[in-house]
């Protein structure tokens, strides 16, 4: 592994460790579009995901390349109505935590996994993604709906960033796998902190 490789990743890690307090938060009176719209933004966990379904996605191509993205935002709907039923979800937040970890080692060690089964995973991880951004969410009626389109907005825009820093790295590999590193090293730590 090339030296500067290496700096890469150690500065990338340090930079990102303080910022594993900023994922999820849990803080209360999230209502309306506008909440919605700023909440996937405010979790270093979320924000790391929805990049990474899009990096993920350009680098297995062909239908993957809109599969995952719209598998993701899909099923996190699913989950997001999960958590606005009061349903509860199990270890929601380890799921969330588990799903920078495996996207990360996804793009870190470039598994070029079946489109269905690299589907099911992403779709998998966002029904948690939903059900916690419902569960956080102080909000009735109208307000859920506005809600939820405002975190499904910022979930597609995140989705459509992650694709052009795919674009961006799918000929420089050691791009992506510094992201994936970044992305498995800071749910690993979040793992462990949580045991």
């Amino acid at each position: 592994m090339p030296k500067h490789f290496s700096q890469s990743v150690i500065l990338a890690a340090g930079l990102l460790l303080p910022l594993a307090a900023a994922a999820h938060t849990g803080t209360g009176a999230v209502q309306g579009f506008t909440a919605g719209l700023l909440h996937p933004l405010l979790g270093f966990d979320h924000l790391l995901t929805m990049l990474a379904v899009g990096v993920w996605a350009v680098y297995l191509g062909g239908r993957a390349a809109g599969l995952l993205p719209l598998s993701f935002i899909g099923l996190m709907t699913v989950g997001a109505g999960l958590g606005f039923g009061g349903i509860a979800l199990p270890h929601a937040e380890s799921g969330v935590t588990l799903s920078v970890t495996v996207l990360g080692l996804a793009l870190w060690r470039g598994w070029h996994l079946p489109v269905w089964l690299a589907g099911t995973m992403t779709a998998g991880f966002a029904v948690f993604h939903g059900y916690v951004h419902a569960a956080e969410a102080d909000t009735v009626g109208g307000e859920s709906l506005a809600y939820l389109q405002g975190f499904l907005c910022t979930t597609a825009v995140l989705h459509v960033i992650g694709m052009g820093l795919g674009q961006l790295t799918r000929s420089v590999a050691p791009g992506r796998q510094l992201f994936g590193l970044v992305c498995t090293g800071t749910g690993l730590y979040w793992l462990l902190q949580a045991a």
